[in-house]
């Protein structure tokens, strides 16, 4: 009897930390993702308010940006942009104007100090609709803090609900 109640009681402490291991990882995690989620928050309020310099906050020096997309004739298309033009299109946004791109969701994948976001999107120039697609993020974490290191969207005007 008494092995039996000292088996089961084994058992249920090595179910407690179990539990409370799990718990922390998930809290890690959660706390890992909500970082994330305000390096992406922070790039689209500067990206919306044509603030290049909350923008640089959260991009890497070798940025790399990306869209593919469709062109007239359904040919796909590949096309590299330049950092330094995007920033000065940002910076000489007119001020009157409202873009306003918003996420429809979070998919955050991390592995250590890389992580990858996946989000769906619809944009809006002054409240119109204008395009919709999805923001995939490379991200890496330089030890003090989540930057974005690759970022490629997709754009369209069709099929976007």
């Amino acid at each position: 009897m008494w092995i039996r109640r000292n088996a089961f009681l084994r058992l249920n402490i090595l179910s407690i930390i179990l539990v409370m291991n799990f718990s922390n990882v998930t809290l890690a995690q959660q706390a890992q993702e909500d970082k994330i989620k305000e390096v992406i928050s922070l790039f689209f309020e500067g990206l919306q308010n044509g603030d290049t310099l909350k923008i640089k906050q959260t991009i890497s020096d070798d940025l790399v940006l990306q869209t593919a997309f469709l062109n007239k004739e359904g040919k796909s298309m590949l096309r590299d942009e330049d950092v330094s033009k995007f920033l000065n299109s940002v910076a000489s946004k007119n001020p009157e104007d409202r873009w306003e791109e918003k996420l429809l969701s979070y998919n955050i994948q991390i592995d250590s100090n890389m992580a990858n976001v996946w989000t769906p999107y619809e944009f809006y120039l002054n409240n119109n609709f204008s395009h919709c697609g999805v923001n995939s993020f490379q991200m890496f974490h330089d030890s003090t803090k989540w930057k974005i290191i690759y970022l490629i969207d997709t754009r369209r005007k069709q099929d976007c609900k």
